[in-house]
């Protein structure tokens, strides 16, 4: 039998234990359930505030300075309040409500494309401008019409403002112009904006196959470019009958480019033509009275009293002749002058410089111009169709001015120009007859126009060679 000292009676009965525990979880559960309003408050404002849930559990642990007083030293809300004024802020003129931020409309930049059937008002109705606006665009400037005047494949340029109204339109009309409409207070300002092209110098090289436009145009040269040779060499070769397969030409001229691509063509600077064996070169110079004209490359000058053929590229249907029987009325009788077939409208250019004597109708010439060349000389240009802005008898006219059209009126049978050349008030046959020269490069000047002309044929030799020989490797 052990002696055990008896086991001394627990401090306080479970019971007790028991209740004490049950009594402080309720209390903590009060506490959970039942915060105070301006806690939850700036807990609220805590928690937008966080960077991390981490922080957040460890700041919503600490109990005693959750119910400091507002704006307490170390009080955690005051550093954050101190930290985020712009919330603070937004809290205090709208209590409850999310800050609005307002969505900014930036202008816009809009571009459509000509297409086939498109109008100001469909192009406009492609940006999402109504249909008034056409309106106003077109009735604030006179020059604003120019927009409805639409090519296929023209680029427009609309700008938009931030009420998605048009502020400005601009178009290009050709590579170097541009116009523009801007808004303003008033309505639309117009400006015009011409670009300067780098003007630079090219060459062209030919031999005829078929014809001078198809051989030309192989070469390079525009339609506008192969009529200024005929032109400028026209005094000494007749383009209308003189061509043969085989005739060659160079040309040196101007070439205008912007950003790198070909915008347009300038002056023939020179130019060589070899027909049927013989070769005839032209040189473009400017004196020092600023007058220019084209020359040989010894200095004489190119320009005649009259060029030889007064329309292009024309077809000879009849010749000066002494006795020819008439189309029409069937008698033998003298042809005149000689006749130019060509399509109606084709122009029609003065020979020389003089004055009109007679610009109507004229019995079987029908519409005719008349011109007298100083005292010696007269030139006839009969069946015209009609006559050129500002031809009437009795005003001037220059060499290689436009002053009617071919046509068929009078005793004709078909359009072409009936021309007759007179020296001293008798016919002469105009193919044949010789026209006085003009003046030569004075002698004062033939160095500087030798120092000017010699390198463009120079050039016109180097290219041709270089040319050559290309084509025969």
């Amino acid at each position: 039998m052990t002696n055990e000292p008896p086991k001394a009676p627990p401090l306080y009965p479970k019971s007790h234990l028991l209740a004490a525990s049950g009594i402080a979880a309720l209390l903590s559960l009060a506490l959970l359930v039942f915060p105070s309003s301006e806690v939850e408050a700036k807990k609220t404002t805590l928690n937008l505030e966080l960077e991390s849930p981490a922080e957040q559990l460890k700041d919503e642990s600490r109990a005693a300075p959750l119910v400091q007083a507002e704006g307490e030293q170390g009080s955690p809300f005051a550093q954050i309040e101190d930290a985020a004024p712009e919330t603070q802020n937004a809290e205090q003129e709208a209590p409850g409500a999310a800050p609005v931020v307002e969505a900014i409309k930036e202008p816009s930049h809009r571009e459509v494309t000509v297409a086939r059937g498109d109008t100001l008002s469909t192009l406009f109705a492609k940006v999402g401008l109504p249909s008034n606006a056409v309106h106003d665009l077109l009735a604030s400037n006179k020059q604003a019409k120019q927009f409805s005047q639409l090519k296929h494949g023209q680029v427009l340029q609309f700008e938009l403002d931030k009420d998605g109204q048009l502020a400005s339109l601009h178009t290009k009309v050709s590579n170097l112009e541009t116009i523009r409409l801007t808004k303003t207070d008033k309505g639309y300002t117009f400006n015009r904006e011409i670009s300067k092209p780098v003007v630079r110098t090219a060459y062209a090289h030919g031999v005829i196959k078929s014809s001078l436009s198809a051989s030309a145009q192989r070469a390079g040269l525009s339609h506008s470019m192969t009529m200024d040779m005929a032109r400028v060499l026209g005094y000494d070769i007749d383009f209308a009958q003189d061509i043969r397969p085989g005739d060659e030409f160079d040309v040196v001229y101007e070439q205008k480019v912007m950003d790198g691509k070909v915008v347009g063509t300038g002056n023939i600077l020179s130019a060589r033509f070899t027909n049927r064996g013989k070769t005839y070169t032209a040189v473009r110079y400017t004196n020092k009275q600023g007058n220019t004209s084209y020359y040989t490359a010894d200095g004489n000058s190119l320009r005649k009293a009259f060029i030889r053929t007064p329309v292009d590229f024309a077809r000879i249907s009849s010749r000066f002749s002494a006795g020819r029987k008439h189309p029409i009325l069937n008698k033998i009788r003298a042809h005149k002058g000689v006749d130019y077939a060509a399509p109606r409208g084709t122009p029609i250019k003065a020979a020389g410089d003089g004055r009109i004597e007679l610009a109507g109708r004229r019995g079987g010439y029908g519409n005719t111009v008349i011109i007298q060349h100083g005292n010696r000389y007269k030139t006839l240009y009969g069946h015209m169709q009609g006559f050129a802005k500002g031809i009437k008898t009795g005003s001037s006219v220059k060499q290689g001015q436009i002053i009617g059209y071919i046509g068929t009126t009078g005793l004709s049978t078909g359009p072409h120009l009936h021309y007759e050349f007179q020296v001293n008030g008798v016919h002469v046959d105009p193919l044949s007859q010789k026209v006085p020269m003009a003046d030569p490069i004075a002698r004062n000047e033939r160095q500087r126009f030798l120092q000017q002309s010699q390198p463009l044929i120079a050039r016109m030799d180097q290219e041709k060679a270089t040319l050559l020989a290309a084509n025969k490797r």
